[in-house]
């Protein structure tokens, strides 16, 4: 159950300061196609409901009054540090959808903030919120904390459920709120109408596939990722069951290994939180299962043989 700060952080970390959004009603004019029908591994947000369309040049996204430029990007990269730049030119796409997050988050935390007298006269981050006002309502209860106690008992050493009940069931509420607001955020694009140049949206597709996972899930292949970091105790407990899998699925299953601390965009584009996660794909590439924590080999091996893999 760790968290992995610097990946949770690293789209606010990126976001341009709010620009005013004119909300519109949506919907695709004329033959205009989504970035999710013509490339839909590389947005993970709202840009998935993005319309394709020519823009003037050196325009790459529009959406009422905003617009968004090269330069723009380019300028925010510069503020990154020097070890992730190489990253972040590879994944433009990922860091204009996350400009993009923290606009429309702002946009709607003001809008909310107008409806409710108390939340304008908090002095707390206004984003922040927001976010749990659309989750206050979620929480685990014992049932959900025994279940995970039992299904990660390895990971959580000698430890009695009494002990670390509490601890438990935070962690599943905090995942919980999590996954709601990642839909929520996913939700946006079809909140607002957005547009995004297609010539450069073809190219950065191009850039940002050049990564083990997308070549993985272009292979054909099922595939299996399980992303960690070294110094993490049941990630140091996934490595032998990696290399097991490895041999007993050679030619069949694309094993891999991500080190998170290492791929930090890489990671923060597949949603990383918290590690270890494992993610299985089907042979067409597409997500059929994540899984959060310690995962056994005998579980790995009843999922891959859900998925039709003998």
């Amino acid at each position: 159950m760790t968290k992995h700060d610097s990946v949770i952080t690293i789209v606010l970390a990126l976001a341009l300061a709010a620009a005013p959004i004119a909300a519109q009603a949506v919907g695709v004019s004329g033959d205009a196609q989504l970035v999710k029908d013509v490339h839909p591994t590389l947005a993970s947000g709202p840009l998935a409901s993005a319309k394709l369309v020519n823009l003037p040049a050196g325009t790459i996204l529009r959406s009422g009054e905003l617009q968004i430029t090269q330069k723009d990007l380019d300028a925010e990269i510069r503020k990154a540090p020097s070890e992730l730049r190489p990253q972040l030119k590879r994944n433009l796409f990922f860091v204009l959808e996350s400009k993009v997050t923290q606009m429309l988050l702002q946009y709607e935390a003001e809008e909310w903030a107008k409806r409710n007298k108390s939340a304008a006269d908090a002095q707390d981050d206004p984003i922040e919120r927001y976010l749990a006002s659309l989750t206050a309502d979620l929480s685990a209860t014992d049932d959900d904390a025994k279940a995970f106690y039992e299904k990660n008992k390895d990971m959580v050493g000698d430890a009695t459920f009494d002990q670390i009940k509490d601890q438990i069931k935070q962690y599943l509420a905090d995942q919980k709120r999590q996954e709601a607001v990642n839909s929520h955020i996913a939700a946006a694009g079809e909140r607002y109408q957005i547009d995004v140049d297609k010539t450069w949206t073809a190219k950065q597709n191009s850039a940002a596939m050049d990564n083990p996972i997308d070549k993985a899930r272009q292979s054909g292949k099922p595939t299996m990722v399980d992303l960690g970091a070294d110094g993490c105790r049941p990630c140091d407990m996934m490595t032998p069951i990696l290399e097991e899998l490895k041999k007993a699925y050679a030619g069949k299953v694309n094993i891999l290994f991500v080190h998170v601390r290492k791929e930090q965009v890489l990671a923060a584009r597949y949603g990383v939180q918290s590690i270890p996660v494992q993610i299985f794909f089907d042979k067409d590439g597409r997500e059929v299962f994540r899984h959060v924590g310690f995962f056994p080999n005998d579980q790995i091996t009843a999922k891959l043989a859900e998925m039709g893999v003998k």
